[in-house]
């Protein structure tokens, strides 16, 4: 089989052209086809494997090496399915591991949810224990308890965490799309990136208009990229990228800059 890679894409290949299905996803899919099924009998990171992929790229240059310099398309598309084909078995046990990091991650949102509504409970009673004490005691104790409460500090991290694991799963979007996820796992990240980014998002209702108009972008090429992606379109990769690097833009997060300058001024 191995021997006989070369011969097999090119055969798939010149029936995909009589039967006028050769496009770029289909010449992807040839390759990882063929790279999938001989990739298995070698060990990850071998000679065999780098082999095997130059074999399978090689095939197509020679199917369409009458392009000339127009090959552009079909190289890229025969080197993203060689690369899906002999990691397949790889990226399914980074799915399975992802699994179980969202399931970790909703017990962690689960304890820490418990462990907040604990010390609201605790809270509430000093505060109610302070109603018996003279005024000035009174008033120190809801300071000290609103204080906590309104923590810009941890409100902060809590932003930050969001926009970080908003990235992230724009990230892993990327990573999926480029080398093997089905479509159903790339719609999981994209799903899972807004989850985060609404966690981010400030709740005060004025901001600026540079920024509101970056959240606009970010959400606009949130829903961009599910649409692509529920079309199956090719673009789907491009824009994700830009997807990308708006959330980039975006989580540099010039309000606190803002409210430096400010303070400075005042």
């Amino acid at each position: 089989m191995p021997n006989n890679i070369k011969q097999q894409i090119q055969a798939d290949l010149q029936q995909a052209k009589e039967t006028g299905q050769l496009r770029t996803e289909r010449i992807r899919e040839i390759v990882r086809s063929a790279v999938s099924q001989v990739a298995s009998e070698f060990k990850q990171g071998s000679g065999e494997i780098r082999t095997l992929v130059k074999d399978a790229v090689s095939a197509v240059i020679e199917n369409f090496q009458e392009k000339g310099g127009e090959l552009k398309d079909e190289v890229t598309a025969s080197i993203e399915g060689a690369l899906e084909g002999i990691n397949s078995k790889r990226h399914e046990n980074i799915v399975k591991t992802q699994t179980d990091i969202k399931r970790l991650q909703a017990e962690l949102d689960g304890e820490e949810e418990q462990l907040q509504q604990e010390v609201d409970v605790i809270l509430a009673e000093i505060e109610q224990t302070g109603k018996e004490k003279p005024a000035s005691t009174k008033t120190a104790i809801d300071s000290a308890v609103n204080a906590i409460k309104d923590s810009e500090e941890l409100s902060l991290l809590k932003k930050r965490y969001a926009q970080l694991q908003a990235q992230l799963a724009i990230v892993r979007a990327n990573m999926a799309a480029r080398y093997g996820g089905r479509s159903m796992e790339v719609q999981d990240y994209l799903d899972e990136a807004k989850h985060w980014y609404n966690k981010a998002r400030p709740q005060a209702e004025s901001l600026a208009t540079q920024v509101g108009q970056k959240r606009s972008q970010l959400e606009d090429k949130l829903g961009e990229a599910g649409t692509s992606l529920a079309r199956k379109e090719h673009q789907i990769k491009q824009t994700l990228r830009e997807l990308l690097l708006t959330a980039a833009d975006l989580f540099k997060d010039k309000e606190p800059a803002n409210k430096e300058r400010e303070t400075i001024h005042k």
